[in-house]
Order: structure tokens, then C-alpha cells, then sequence
């Protein structure tokens, strides 16, 4: 697929340097003052709910969470919308011998500096809690 808008050449870029685990790049895709809401609210991934927010909250959650596995990152649609970009996408993770399926919608928005400045995942949290307690 090829990008439309810089949204959406930006969120595939993300996808590329997150299943590469290209943790440099991938950081160098956002704003200083960037969020990441993955997953929109509350989660043992985010406790309070209000996402990971700057530089060093967005490594910090590159680290405990994509770091730690490996990811097969397919998007099966993609809309840019001037300065965002919605990816319905199907993610497996791989951790050990563990392997967890999640569908999600994220969504990507753009500055005029071409940086992300927020990226929001939609999916279902206690899907993947079940799965794994399904798998012990």
C-alpha cells in the first residue's frame, strides 16, 4: 500500500520500525510532546488511563511492551483523513511460545512538522488477558 498523506506514511512507518524492533527510528516518528494511548484508557499497561506521554514515557512503553515480543503487525485498511490516518489492523505478538491475535483501530495524527503527535490504539484489553488465561 502506498501512502496518501504524511499521516499515513507516517503510521505504516510505525508498523515497519515496531515489527523490526528498530526502537531508534521508530522513537524519531514522534513529537517531543507526543502521546500514546495503546490501549485508549485505562490498562495494566497504563493504570491511570491518560496514556504515555512525551519522549521518555514513549520509550518506556516501546521497552515494556514491544520490545518483549515478537510482532506480525498486518493492516487490512487504512483511511488518511487530512492530518490523521485510522489502520484497522490485526496484530500477533509472539512472546516465548505464547501467541496472542488482536484486531485494533490506530489512529495517527501529524503536526506540521511531520511528527506524530498522538497515536491512539482501540482494542480490547481483557480479549487479550482472556487468551492468555485460556492458554495456562
Amino acid at each position: 500500500m502506498k501512502p496518501k498523506t504524511k499521516a499515513q506514511e507516517l503510521g505504516f512507518l510505525s508498523r515497519d520500525y515496531a515489527v523490526a524492533k528498530d526502537k531508534k527510528n521508530w522513537l524519531s516518528l514522534f513529537d517531543k510532546d507526543a502521546i500514546v494511548q495503546d490501549p485508549i484508557g485505562k490498562s495494566p499497561l497504563d493504570p491511570e488511563g491518560n496514556g504515555h506521554q512525551g519522549i521518555a514515557a514513549i520509550e518506556k512503553f516501546y521497552d515494556t511492551v514491544i520490545a518483549n515480543g515478537n510482532i506480525e503487525f498486518n493492516i487490512l485498511e487504512s483511511i488518511p483523513c487530512a492530518e490523521e490516518c485510522a489502520n484497522y489492523a490485526e496484530i500477533v505478538n509472539v512472546v516465548g511460545e505464547v501467541k496472542i491475535e488482536t484486531k485494533m483501530i490506530v489512529i495517527y495524527r501529524v503536526n506540521s512538522n511531520d511528527k506524530i503527535v498522538s497515536l491512539r490504539a482501540f482494542w480490547d484489553y481483557q480479549s487479550m488477558e482472556d487468551q492468555l488465561k485460556a492458554l495456562f
